[in-house]
């Protein structure tokens, strides 16, 4: 139920086409009902069946009254025109009631688009927010594949099962109420039987869609795991061809792809039920009341052509009835989808701004870690043992070390992409905690080992981030990074697109473009991730040149792992199993013969 009031919530934005949908559903039952209740009495007093009411009636609000009404209206027009206009004006009168019937159902249709479509837009749009603003560690937790399948398969099935809410909620109640008021003027002791033997079969009906949404959550989840090994095929098919694996990851994909062959079989047979269910208990429903009612005519309690009225009227129940229950199995089938979609929306980000967080405009001092000491979840090692150092402003500080030593994860906490740790981490003497998160990475640029690019245009991947930006500076920024040329000798320029992860271009002029990017954000603070150790000689040279350039006048904290590169740093950490084991400049540290010695040692033995 929290579920569906969850959902229900987000029609509140689109009342105002709420409202027309309920005024042309309620026009649509009420042309509907009418259509009914006048053909049949009308036929019967065409035809002879009755006799004529010559006699204006009183004004009345009962069903009897209503019919009165309009049989004297009908006799006064056979007496003065004869039967056949009469007759004539009949079918005209239920053309054009069944034309204004259905034209407010289209209305009532057009007027639930818009709140349908809103509602998918909204929450695919909050969705993709929240996975986007979630810390690093819960996607260490989360496989992407089963995070894509909420926001595409489960966003789908929660459709229909808004789709089938929503009619539900506003179009069959009407229709199934205003046809039991109608009945009820004609019969409160059937139209009470109608009632005892329609919640009798809805409790049938429901008790069969709670089966339905379990195995519907359980194909779902199923489906996620599907897309998590397509992804990781696609992306790691290099290997997989390479280690002659094509077999036992189609051996995987085929046993996922057969129990979802059996969930969705067992889904279908029970959603499949319910056309022929909801059919059989209507008839059983009819049959009843068909029973009961000519028993009360029988016993004089009820005349005949009430009775057939009334039985028009519970034929026009019946079709709200059964579509009521149709939409039952979409509605548990969608709220089973959005238990999966509310779980990521209610997913709480470990990093977050605090209550008193200011915005930091700018560097102009220092970098400091004071006892730094963090662990990632589940694991029962410290990645990070009491850390200290500084780094001034204007400062190259690069970090050295093996690998798992801690040094990605130091730059990662300097980013905010992780909380929970101990210590202190201070920009310019204050603790980073006290800013914003955005206005602290505002203040940083990431250049990484591997180039991170979009499936976009070269331009569009420059300018990543950054609003009404100048064709001068990006060009300027690809000048320094040594990527002009070679993006003037593209067909397109800088309008290329450059494919899933940039794979159309080189390594070296992916690692390029990530540079112009950096350069282009003009940080104070620039943050190299072992940016050429994936490289070749040659791109390495261009890329080293495009790095001297990004680095003027600017404080860089390199993670190395080819040392060449950083023998003209300021200040060298070296990192050993989460601990700062030596800290100095290339000199110092050769001289004292420890552990940089020896890595300097094996990398020119290598």
């Amino acid at each position: 139920m929290r579920i569906f009031l969850r959902i229900v919530a987000y029609v509140k934005q689109y009342s105002g086409y709420t409202l027309l949908n309920l005024l042309f559903n309620i026009l649509s039952a009420f042309f509907s009902l009418f259509s009914v209740v006048m053909v049949i009495p009308l036929l019967q007093l065409l035809f002879g069946q009755v006799p004529d009411v010559t006699e204006k009636p009183q004004a009345g609000y009962s069903a009897s009254s209503i019919l009165e009404w309009i049989k004297y209206l009908l006799s006064t027009v056979k007496k003065e025109e004869g039967a056949v206009h009469a007759l004539l004006g009949v079918c005209i009168t239920v053309v054009v009631i069944i034309f204004l019937k259905n034209t407010f159902r289209y209305l009532a249709l057009r007027a639930l688009a818009p709140i349908r479509n809103g509602i998918l837009r909204d929450i695919r749009n909050q969705l993709f927010d929240k996975i986007t603003s979630l810390s690093l560690s819960y996607f260490g937790r989360t496989k992407k594949g089963d995070l894509i399948s909420r926001i595409t398969n489960d966003v789908k099935a929660v459709e229909m099962g808004v789709i089938s809410m929503l009619e539900v909620t506003v179009r069959e109640p009407i229709n199934i109420i205003l046809s039991l008021l109608w009945m009820l003027m004609i019969s409160p002791k059937l139209t009470l039987f109608v009632f005892v033997m329609l919640s009798i079969t809805g409790g049938i009906i429901g008790k069969i869609g709670k089966s339905l949404k379990r195995h519907s959550k359980d194909t779902q989840s199923t489906i996620g795991q599907m897309i998590v090994l397509i992804e990781e095929s696609i992306s790691g098919l290099k290997i997989i061809q390479a280690f002659n694996a094509r077999t036992y990851k189609q051996r995987q994909f085929h046993e996922l792809n057969k129990t979802i062959y059996s969930q969705a079989n067992m889904i279908n047979l029970r959603y499949e039920l319910s056309s022929p269910l909801t059919e059989f208990l209507s008839i059983c429903v009819f049959s009843s009341v068909l029973w009961f009612g000519g028993n009360l005519v029988f016993k004089d309690e009820l005349d005949a052509a009430t009775f057939i009225g009334f039985i028009a009227m519970f034929s026009l129940l019946i079709q709200p009835a059964k579509s009521f229950s149709n939409a039952f199995y979409n509605i548990r089938i969608g709220l089973a989808a959005a238990e999966r979609v509310f779980e990521v929306l209610e997913t709480e980000s470990d990093v977050k701004d605090s209550a008193n967080a200011t915005i930091k405009e700018n560097f102009t001092d220092s970098v400091t870690f004071k006892e730094v000491q963090f662990s990632y979840a589940n694991s029962e090692r410290n990645a990070l043992n009491k850390i200290s150092f500084d780094i001034q402003k204007g400062q190259m500080v690069a970090i050295v070390g093996a690998s798992g030593s801690g040094k990605t994860t130091l730059v990662d906490l300097l980013l905010r992409f992780h909380q929970g740790y101990s210590g202190e981490i201070l920009l310019d003497d204050t603790d980073i905690n006290n800013y914003k998160i955005d206005s602290t990475r505002s203040l940083m640029a990431v250049v990484s080992q591997e180039p991170v690019l979009f499936n976009d245009s070269i331009w569009n991947n420059i300018v990543f981030g950054i609003e009404n930006c100048t064709e001068e500076a990006v060009i300027n920024a690809a000048k320094v990074a040594n990527a002009h040329d070679f993006i003037m000798q593209l067909e397109h320029g800088y309008n290329t697109n450059i494919g899933d992860r940039g794979m159309r271009l080189s390594g070296g002029e992916r690692q390029r473009i990530t540079i112009a990017r950096a350069k282009l954000r003009n940080p104070p603070i620039l943050i190299l991730d072992e940016a050429t150790s994936s490289l070749d000689s040659a791109s390495e040279k261009l890329v080293q040149d495009a790095l001297a350039n990004a680095m003027k006048e600017r404080t860089v904290i390199a993670i190395a792992h080819r040392l060449s590169t950083i023998q003209h740093a300021d200040k060298i950490i070296v990192m050993s199993e989460g601990r700062v084991a030596e800290t100095g400049n290339h000199e110092s540290l050769i001289a004292q013969n420890g552990l940089y010695a020896k890595m300097i040692a094996l990398q020119q033995f290598e």
